[in-house]
């Protein structure tokens, strides 16, 4: 890893949605959401995985300020996604790859998520993402299926990996996570350090394929 960040800098978000991330300590440890209010309404927040400006609001979102995939009343509405949307579009000559990480499913993920079209790019992005499920796997046997979001899990608009694509940058991927169900969203302490140890090895992968193929 030394050797690929003596070549590549590494722009790291731990927490993307800080407001909803800590209502899920507080109060509801499944909110999704992001926690803004819109006078009027007695909902809050907007799902911030549809509220990107990517097939906005067309598929597997909804427009009900109420639903947990409310996509938001505009692209970018939320604070946490336009700021995220601004520090990419004022970088974007420099950013090669994109990596955001969810959970759960075991999924590597890359566009399109808002269309059943295939990406200009599909078979370079399915080949990387088998490659770094290869390495991901080679650790603890943790299978990965990898392929684009739409036909792989669901259709989905409106999220930060397709954005990211149409903005230009091409490597662009979106992992889920252990476990398949058993466990879910609420995976046991005893597997956090052992999945972060293996991703860290799908990331590498991806890493030092960007940078031998620089576009």
């Amino acid at each position: 890893m030394t050797s690929l960040l003596d070549q590549m800098d590494v722009f790291v978000l731990p927490v993307f949605n800080i407001d909803g991330y800590d209502y899920t300590h507080k109060s509801n440890r499944m909110w999704r959401k992001t926690r803004s209010r819109k006078s009027g309404s007695s909902c809050i927040g907007a799902d911030p995985n549809r509220n990107f400006n990517a097939g906005w609001c067309t598929t597997g979102a909804s427009s009900n300020p109420c639903s947990d995939t409310f996509c938001g009343y505009k692209p970018e509405s939320e604070i946490e996604v336009k700021n995220v949307a601004d520090f990419i579009r004022r970088n974007k000559s420099i950013i090669k790859a994109y990596l955001t990480i969810h959970s759960y499913s075991q999924l590597l993920l890359f566009p399109y998520s808002y269309t059943f079209e295939l990406a200009a790019d599909h078979s370079e992005l399915l080949k990387v993402a088998e490659g770094a499920s290869a390495a991901l796997r080679s650790l603890y046997g943790t299978r990965y299926t990898s392929g684009p979001g739409a036909a792989t899990i669901y259709p989905a608009a409106g999220g930060s990996d397709d954005w990211a694509y149409d903005l230009g940058v091409k490597y662009s991927y979106t992992f889920e996570l252990r476990d398949t169900g058993r466990y879910g969203f609420l995976l046991p302490e005893s597997q956090i350090k052992p999945t972060c140890e293996e991703t860290m090895l799908a990331v590498k992968y991806i890493a030092a394929y960007v940078q031998k193929n620089l576009y």
